[in-house]
C-alpha cells in the first residue's frame, strides 16, 4: 500500500507558510502549558491550529496534556520518596522503618577502641621518654658531682702542747741523713745486680735463600755443601731443597738464621757468590725477624 507523503505533508509544497504566526503562537502556548505557567485566560487548545474556536478539540488536547504532567508529578513524586525512605532506612530516621546499622555500629565501636589504644600508647612512650631523660639527667649530674661534691682535705690536727716538748729544735739531723744514704745505696747496688744478671735480648732473622746454578749440569749436592762450607759467630743453617726452575734447570732454596749485630745479608751474598764455579747468584726470597 502506497503512502501518500504529500496528504500527510501538504505544506511541503506550499513556497509560502501563511500561518506561521498562529503556529507559532500555539508552539509557544503548549510549551507554557507543560510548564504549568500558561496564563488563566489562555485557550485550553494548543494543537491544530483552530484556537478557542474549536472548543472539543482544545478540551481534548488540554486534558491530554494535563494528564500528562500529572502523570510525571506523581512518578516524580514516587521517586523522591523512595530515594527519601532509603536514606532515612540508611540513617536509622523516623520516617521509615528502623534501619539495620549494626555494621556502622561496630566500625565506630572498633574506631574507638582503637583511639583509646593508641592514646594509651601515646602516653606510655610519653612516661617511658620522661623516665629517660630523668635518668640521663641524673647520669650527668652524678659524673660532675663527685668532683664538685669532694670533701676538701682535713686539714692535720696541730700537735698537742705536750709533743712539743719532746722535740729538740736544736737537735743534729746527721744521724738521719746517713741512715737513708746507706739505705739508698744498697737498693741501688741490689738493682744493678739484678739488671745484671738478666740475659740481653739478641735480635735475630730467619733467611730463605734462592742460590741458582749456571747451567743444568751444574753438580747441586757440592753447591750445597760448599754453601754450608760458610761458618761465622751468628749463623745457623736449616734445612735446603731443590725448586725446579725450568729446563731441567733447578735452584738450591736453603734456610739460615742470622744474628743481626753479627751478620748481615751482603756478608751472605758475598760469601755465596765468591763460589763462581757453582754458583750463579743469589737471591732472598723471605726475610723475617725472630
Amino acid at each position: 500500500m502506497l503512502y501518500d507523503f504529500r496528504m500527510a505533508n501538504p505544506m511541503m509544497q506550499d513556497s509560502v507558510w501563511t500561518k506561521q504566526q498562529k503556529y507559532e503562537e500555539a508552539e509557544a502556548l503548549y510549551q507554557q502549558v507543560l510548564a504549568g505557567t500558561a496564563p488563566k485566560g489562555a485557550p485550553k487548545g494548543a494543537g491544530g491550529g483552530k484556537g478557542a474556536k474549536d472548543n472539543k478539540g482544545g478540551k481534548s488536547g488540554g486534558s491530554t496534556i494535563k494528564n500528562e504532567i500529572a502523570e510525571a508529578r506523581q512518578q516524580i513524586q514516587k521517586v523522591l520518596n523512595s530515594h527519601k525512605g532509603n536514606c532515612i532506612q540508611i540513617f536509622g530516621g523516623s520516617g521509615g522503618a528502623p534501619a539495620d546499622n549494626s555494621q556502622v555500629m561496630n566500625r565506630v565501636s572498633s574506631l574507638e577502641k582503637e583511639n583509646r589504644d593508641l592514646k594509651k600508647v601515646v602516653e606510655d612512650m610519653k612516661s617511658l621518654v620522661q623516665k629517660l631523660e630523668n635518668r640521663v639527667t641524673k647520669l650527668e649530674g652524678g659524673s660532675s658531682a663527685p668532683a664538685a661534691q669532694a670533701p676538701a682535705p682535713k686539714k692535720p690536727a696541730p700537735a698537742d702542747d705536750d709533743d712539743d716538748d719532746d722535740i729538740d729544735l736544736f737537735g743534729s739531723d746527721d744521724e738521719v741523713d746517713e741512715e737513708a744514704e746507706k739505705i739508698r745505696q744498697e737498693r741501688l747496688a741490689a738493682y744493678e745486680a739484678k739488671k745484671s744478671k738478666k740475659p740481653a735480648l739478641i735480635a735475630k732473622s730467619s733467611l730463605l735463600l734462592d742460590v741458582k746454578p749456571w747451567d743444568d749440569e751444574t753438580d747441586m749436592k757440592k753447591m750445597e755443601q760448599e754453601v754450608r762450607k760458610i761458618t761465622a759467630d751468628g749463623l745457623l743453617w736449616g734445612q735446603a731443597k731443590l725448586v725446579p726452575i725450568g729446563y731441567g734447570i733447578k735452584k738450591l732454596q736453603i734456610n739460615c738464621v742470622i744474628e743481626d749485630d753479627k751478620i748481615s745479608t751482603d756478608f751472605l751474598e758475598e760469601e755465596i757468590t765468591a763460589i763462581e764455579d757453582l754458583v750463579q747468584s743469589m737471591d732472598i726470597a723471605a726475610f723475617n725477624k725472630i
